[in-house]
């Protein structure tokens, strides 16, 4: 990070040949760049640390919509002034965190900003966030006189945003800069990712039913709410579909196979365990056959296979095993079970709530 009275730079800040890019060979030079880093077609721009707007002047010309953001007034003002009779938009703010509010752009252009802010991860996950599907960064970085952020670093804090990150060295183009430079300068082209797709494990509950009793199994050696009383359960394999699963699980857990046609939807649940990722349980309701009687197939697993009254379930389960039984006796067809992080995983006769009933469409 650097700190600099960029208002007290403003006046003089034009006369740098890459500053200004009064030089027609220079401004040339830029322009050919911007032309090959930014979309064919005419875009959204938020140029970061725009300083004086000469950039953004060359994005405009190129039939790009801008929107500059500099954290020096004087600086912002020198910009709108060379921007007058374009529809370029410039504000005062910091380029860390832009005052833009919920708009979304389709480049965000920053030439030696990066290396000057506090903390760059941050900076750039945040710009990420303000760019729409497809977008991409174009950064402009170096190492000059000992100062500045080297492209193997920034392409490393890029990596976890971006799909791809194109590198140009810029060094050795003699007209960008108006002289000969022999330090490391260059530019990164990053498309950002797309929005990651939210995924959660899916799991299967079986609701054994004996008469006005159900099923329940006491954990035990699983390393998660050993001890304590949850429906036969497991999770969804990939490649099968949730009635297969429970199934497939109900044989493994308490030998007992059920024919397709047995189970009974009875509860869909998304749930969140404390400190855990979410995830979707379906529950399944069928009924005890006396010719059929479940057994412990997982001693390694479960302690225990023991009836309970479902009107006087008992205290020492895992809650939202419990909250999903409740939910099932009343009727209701889904729910969402959403634990704080400290939230103890066992129900709590006097603990809070985590159930939320959704209505079910009339329609």
């Amino acid at each position: 990070m650097m700190t600099t009275d960029w208002d007290s730079l403003a006046d003089t800040f034009d006369q740098e040949a890459d500053h200004g890019l009064l030089d027609p060979v220079v401004r040339a030079a830029w322009a050919r760049r911007m032309e090959s880093w930014l979309p064919a077609g005419p875009s959204d721009v938020l140029d970061l640390g725009c300083g004086t707007g000469s950039l953004a002047l060359l994005a405009a010309g190129q039939g790009h919509r801008l929107t500059g953001v500099d954290r020096s007034p004087r600086m912002v003002e020198r910009a709108r002034a060379k921007l007058a009779g374009t529809d370029a938009e410039v504000l005062v703010g910091d380029a860390a965190r832009p005052p833009v509010g919920d708009r979304g752009f389709d480049v965000i252009l920053a030439r030696h900003v990066v290396w000057t802010l506090p903390d760059p991860a941050a900076a750039l996950r945040h710009w990420a966030g303000l760019l729409r599907p497809g977008g991409r960064l174009v950064l402009v970085e170096g190492v000059w006189n000992g100062t500045g952020i080297p492209a193997e670093r920034l392409t490393a804090l890029l990596a976890p945003l971006t799909e791809r990150v194109h590198h140009e060295r810029l060094a050795g183009d003699r007209d960008l800069w108006g002289k000969e430079v022999d330090d490391e300068r260059y530019a990164l082209v990053a498309p950002v990712r797309g929005t990651r797709r939210h995924t959660e494990v899916v799991d299967v509950h079986l609701i054994l039913r004996r008469g006005s009793e159900v099923l329940l199994a006491r954990r035990s050696g699983t390393g998660y709410a050993d001890g304590l009383l949850h429906a036969p359960s497991g999770h969804v394999e990939d490649g099968e579909d949730v009635r297969a699963a429970m199934i497939r699980e109900a044989a493994e857990e308490i030998g007992l196979d059920l024919d397709p046609a047995e189970p009974r939807v009875a509860l869909v649940m998304q749930h969140r365990g404390p400190g855990g990722d979410p995830r979707t349980g379906w529950f399944f309701e069928a009924a005890y056959d006396p010719a059929r009687s479940p057994y412990n197939r997982e001693p390694d697993k479960c302690s225990e296979l023991a009836w309970y009254p479902l009107d006087a379930l008992p205290d020492d389960m895992v809650a939202y095993c419990r909250a999903g039984l409740e939910g099932y006796r009343a009727g209701e067809r889904f729910l969402i079970h959403w634990h704080e992080d400290g939230d103890p995983i066992a129900y709590e006769p006097e603990g809070e709530r985590r159930a939320v009933v959704l209505p079910v469409s009339e329609g």
